[in-house]
C-alpha cells in the first residue's frame, strides 16, 4: 500500500511523522486482519504505519484536521472526540486488535482503553513520566505517569511483553518516558501451570 500523506506541520508534535521505535517495535503482535485505534491521533503517524502494514485503522482526536486526508483511505476510520471535553466515548461496545496511545494520558480513559482490546489484542502505549520537569514539557504531575502505573493498570488484565521507564535521549521529543507493551491473553493459555504462553519480545 502506498504510504498516505503526510499532515503539514504545525506544532512540535505534529511535526513529528515518524511512528514510534516503541510501537514500530511491537506492530507485529497486533492480530493480522484486525482493526488498530489511534488514540489521541494529531497528524496520525501511528494510523499512517498501521495502514502501511494492511490494518484498518481508527484514528481519533479533538481535532481531526491533521488527519482529514485519512477519509479517502478505504480502511481508514476518522473520528472527532473530545475525549476530555465530555464528549461520551465513541466506541462502546466496540474492541480492536491493537489500542495505540502515544504522548498523551487522560486517566479517566484508563478503562476504556483496556476494555476496548479485543481478546488476543495489543495495548501499545508510550508517554511522559514523572521527571520529566527537568527536560520540557509536559511538567505537570498530573499529565506524567508515576513509576509503574501503566504495569498496575494492566495488572490481572493483560500480559505484559515489555515495559520501560527512563530516560530517552535520542529522538525528537527526549524525555522520561514510561511505555508498556500488553496482549489480552491472560485467560487464553493452555500450560498447566495456568501461565499465558510468552510472547517475542523482538517480533518486528
Amino acid at each position: 500500500m502506498e504510504k498516505a500523506r503526510q499532515p503539514p506541520r504545525t506544532s512540535r508534535h505534529l511535526s513529528v511523522t515518524e511512528p514510534s521505535p516503541w510501537v514500530r517495535r511491537f506492530a507485529a503482535l497486533v492480530p493480522k486482519g484486525g482493526t488498530v485505534l489511534d488514540v489521541a491521533c494529531g497528524g496520525g503517524r501511528h494510523a499512517r504505519h498501521f495502514l502501511g502494514l494492511g490494518y484498518a485503522v481508527v484514528a481519533v482526536d479533538r481535532d481531526v484536521g491533521p488527519v482529514a486526508d485519512l477519509a479517502a483511505e478505504p480502511k481508514a476510520e476518522v473520528v472527532r472526540a473530545d475525549l476530555e471535553g465530555g464528549d461520551p466515548w465513541p466506541f462502546a461496545g466496540r474492541t480492536f486488535a491493537g489500542v495505540v496511545v502515544a504522548n498523551y494520558l487522560h486517566r479517566p480513559l484508563f478503562p476504556l482503553l483496556l476494555a476496548a482490546v479485543e481478546t488476543g489484542g495489543v495495548l501499545i502505549y508510550e508517554t511522559f513520566a514523572r521527571g520529566n520537569e527537568r527536560f520540557a514539557r509536559p511538567r505537570n504531575p498530573d499529565h506524567l505517569l508515576r513509576g509503574g502505573e501503566l504495569v498496575d493498570l494492566v495488572r490481572g488484565r493483560l500480559q505484559v511483553i515489555a515495559y520501560e521507564h527512563g530516560i530517552v535521549q535520542r529522538g525528537p521529543i527526549p524525555g522520561v518516558i514510561q511505555r508498556i507493551c500488553a496482549v489480552n491473553d491472560l485467560d487464553a493459555g493452555t500450560r498447566g501451570d495456568g501461565e499465558p504462553e510468552p510472547h517475542r519480545v523482538d517480533p518486528a
